[in-house]
């Protein structure tokens, strides 16, 4: 059971569901108009806490500075959307009950505890009443939303070597050489008479020669030549984030101060 005394250390607490799964942080804290003790908390979800889900105290357990609630991680977020405005209408407190399994048969208007509000101050000494909720104390509190930016690594792409063969042409110039007959003629001299006598007067002859080429020859071989893999590097870089960010301005209204009242206090004086 979480009673009134627990109530500044709630706010920013961790909440875990039935399941010991994490379901996110307490953002805001509301209590029963009439006893002050905790019946709600808002559990901030999603990325940066930007989600709220209601989820009720009843059967919940604090302990080691964690807040413990008696269902599931699933079941808090599937919770119905209310606005935490500072204050639980009975529908919207009835439709929450319902939604537990918890119908309320005598709930007042829940109210939002600031925890850095002083509790002890006597109402009897503060200045003026809220209007929208159970009087605290003579000060209001203006909040404004705060941006967080992160970063996430995310799959972006996939590189894959592949080795496919091309074939291209390789022209080279090689010398080669061949024979090609030739034919001289000389006189009979002196010198080569005995040899041109030396056979018959009249005869039919032939002589060969072989005449021969050079033929180009080529062959083949595969060597290595490199070597190739795959890497990453890390590039860094900027990008501009622009997100909307709210907070609450305070202005005075005096336009309550009508002619009529002006006339009831100075008769009253």
């Amino acid at each position: 059971m979480i009673d009134s005394s627990s109530i500044n250390d709630l706010t920013g607490a961790d909440v875990y569901g039935s399941d010991d799964a994490k379901i996110g942080t307490v953002g805001q804290v509301y209590v029963d108009n009439d006893t002050q003790a905790p019946t709600w908390v808002t559990v901030r979800t999603g990325l940066f806490g930007t989600s709220e889900s209601f989820a009720p105290l009843n059967d919940a357990t604090f302990e080691a500075g964690a807040v413990h609630v008696a269902y599931e991680k699933s079941f808090v977020k599937d919770a119905p959307r209310v606005d935490a405005d500072g204050a639980l209408s009975a529908d919207e407190e009835q439709s929450l009950y319902s939604f537990y399994g918890n119908p309320s048969s005598a709930s007042a208007d829940a109210g939002l505890y600031d925890q850095d509000a002083d509790r002890s101050t006597d109402s009897a000494d503060v200045q003026g009443h809220d209007t929208s909720g159970p009087t605290t104390d003579d000060a209001m509190t203006r909040s404004e939303e705060r941006l967080h930016v992160g970063t996430e690594r995310i799959e972006s792409g996939r590189a894959r070597l592949r080795k496919h063969i091309v074939a291209e042409q390789v022209t080279k110039t090689v010398p080669v050489s061949h024979e090609e007959v030739t034919l001289s003629r000389e006189p009979i001299t002196d010198a080569t008479a005995d040899d041109a006598l030396s056979g018959p007067a009249l005869s039919e002859e032939e002589h060969e020669v072989v005449l021969t080429e050079e033929r180009v020859v080529t062959a083949k071989e595969t060597v290595p030549v490199e070597r190739v893999r795959l890497g990453t590097e890390t590039i860094a870089g900027e990008q501009e984030v622009t997100e909307d960010v709210a907070h609450e301005e305070i202005v005075l209204d005096d336009t309550a101060v009508t002619d009529e009242t002006i006339a009831d206090r100075d008769a009253r004086s």
